[in-house]
């Protein structure tokens, strides 16, 4: 890839490249392409899709749901519930891909007739995932269908408590899988290691993203069995606001199907249908159309704050609600816990980065203390990440010696593969993720080994990955090109983000 105007390095030793390629303008057949073609030739469209990337649509990059593994099943079943009225529980993560991926079920079900339940595990006491416990007490309570989002692929014992418990459970994930399969009654996640080609070229997806393709399945299901014959559909498109601020707030790759996501339900949103999300807004001082980048910097902290350091309900409750007072008073008290974990936050890295001065120069920023508040490790780690330029996990160790940890990884390193294989080598006791992010459980006493581990594992991949890093370029400009047609383009050619760079 050639330099930018011959200068092969900035001040910071990193390549200065064009990200679009070699192009000559001495070519007879050279013809200037306009800036929205040349922004999205750059990142990877090829020149005969490039009309369905100017305009992502969601009817143009809609896969058949039938593709997934299990997804059939899983419509199924809940169109069966659906019918019968059944009793049916989401349980959903802490975190923004969990509360969007429960709130969308259950409001999409809600539309269909049926009243589902939320839980929301809390981080503290329960920890990631879904536990044995509280699936059975759920169908000691009636749930004999339960819904997990955004977790349970890997979720072994619990998923084989609640099927001796007669519980049949519905998996709706996109961590990456083991090769053994938990016992669910269904696992959609395109990330399933049996998953067909064309359902894991969607492994990008959050978990939300997987919700919304279900919910279509759905409703497609229904349909063929003609129960909308006196009752009219639901509008799954209304509900792309919170697939959306799922998608961003997971720092799920921009590029295919997210992108229409994102650009769709960002219009959404611009017409605060949402009463939750409206609230929300308004407690984070949006006063305009909402950006790409306000779902994750300012609206995604604000519901993951809830889990974080609070009640760990808050953002399903926010984004379900349907009173505007109630909506009012959990917005205000996310956004006053969202400052609680700011300060909380600054203190866990100040004497993370303390630690990690003083380390040897390892692949993997691995660092653990004690007493640190487990809600913002992960925040952390993607500070640490940033600063180091390698993937970082952060570990905060209890009184009993018991670490939980999270940790961030970089462009071409997948931590949470490593991980699953530290697991199955002995060294977490519990652990998985996707290729940017990870949690994992760990003794104290094998962090040291857990480190030299990772360093042995990943030192290659690292060090590729820093390799490659340059100052990616499309187009060079002149004072006098600062145009508002120029701005109009570089949007045109958006939404920017996680995988699709601006």
């Amino acid at each position: 890839m050639p330099s930018l105007l011959n200068i092969p390095t900035s001040i910071l030793g990193q390549s200065w490249q064009w990200r679009g390629g070699a192009a000559d303008a001495r070519d007879p057949d050279f013809a200037p392409d306009d800036l929205v073609t040349q922004l999205l030739l750059a990142r990877g469209v090829p020149r005969d899709d490039l009309e369905r990337h100017r305009n992502p649509t969601i009817r143009n990059f809609m896969p058949d749901p039938s593709i997934f593994r299990d997804m059939d099943s899983a419509a199924e079943r809940l169109a069966g519930a659906v019918e019968a009225g059944e009793v049916v529980t989401v349980y959903g993560d802490y975190d923004v891909d969990g509360a969007t991926s429960a709130a969308l079920l259950i409001r999409l079900l809600r539309d269909l007739g049926l009243a589902a339940g939320y839980y929301i595990p809390d981080r503290l006491l329960e920890g990631y995932g879904p536990s044995g416990d509280a699936l059975v007490r759920l169908g000691d309570a009636g749930n004999k269908l339960i819904v997990t989002v955004d977790c349970g692929a890997m979720a072994y014992d619990a998923l084989a408590e609640a099927k001796a418990a007669g519980i049949e459970v519905i998996v709706v994930d996109h961590h990456k899988c083991g090769v053994e399969l938990p016992q669910a009654f269904a696992l959609v996640n395109p990330n399933r290691l049996d998953e067909s080609d064309e359902g894991a070229s969607h492994g990008h997806l959050a978990a939300v993203g997987v919700a919304f393709l279900l919910g279509a399945a759905i409703i497609r299901t229904l349909r063929g069995r003609g129960y909308f014959a006196d009752r009219a559909e639901p509008n799954l498109m209304a509900l792309l606001d919170i697939v959306a601020l799922g998608t961003v707030a997971d720092v799920a790759q921009l590029r295919g199907l997210n992108r229409a996501f994102v650009a769709q339900g960002l219009k959404v949103m611009a017409g605060r249908r949402n009463i939750g999300l409206n609230a929300l807004a308004a407690a984070a001082r949006l006063n305009r159309a909402p950006v790409c980048s306000d779902l994750g910097f300012a609206l995604g902290p604000r519901i993951n704050a809830g889990g974080r350091v609070g009640k760990s309900d808050l953002g399903v409750r926010l984004l379900t609600t349907e009173d505007p007072d109630e909506a009012q008073m959990i917005a205000q008290e996310l956004d006053q816990l969202n400052e609680e974990r700011r300060a909380i936050e600054g203190n866990v890295q100040e004497e993370a980065e303390a630690l990690l001065s003083g380390q040897h120069n390892r692949a993997v920023a691995v660092v653990a203390g004690q007493g640190w508040h487990p809600g913002v490790i992960g925040i952390v780690a993607g500070r640490l990440k940033e600063k180091a330029g390698k993937p970082a996990i952060v570990i905060a160790l209890d009184e009993q010696g018991i670490g939980k940890g999270s940790g961030r990884s970089i462009s071409g390193v997948d931590l949470g593969a490593a991980i699953i294989s530290a697991r199955e080598a002995g060294l977490l006791q519990a652990g998985g993720g996707h290729a940017m992010a990870a949690g994992l459980t760990v003794a104290a006493d094998k962090v040291e080994a857990l480190t030299e581990w990772l360093d042995e594992r990943l030192a290659g991949d690292v060090a590729r990955a820093s390799a490659e890093k340059a100052l990616l370029v499309d187009a060079v400009l002149t004072p006098r090109g600062l145009q508002p047609a120029f701005v109009e383009a570089m949007e045109g050619a958006g939404p920017y983000g996680t995988g699709w760079p601006g």
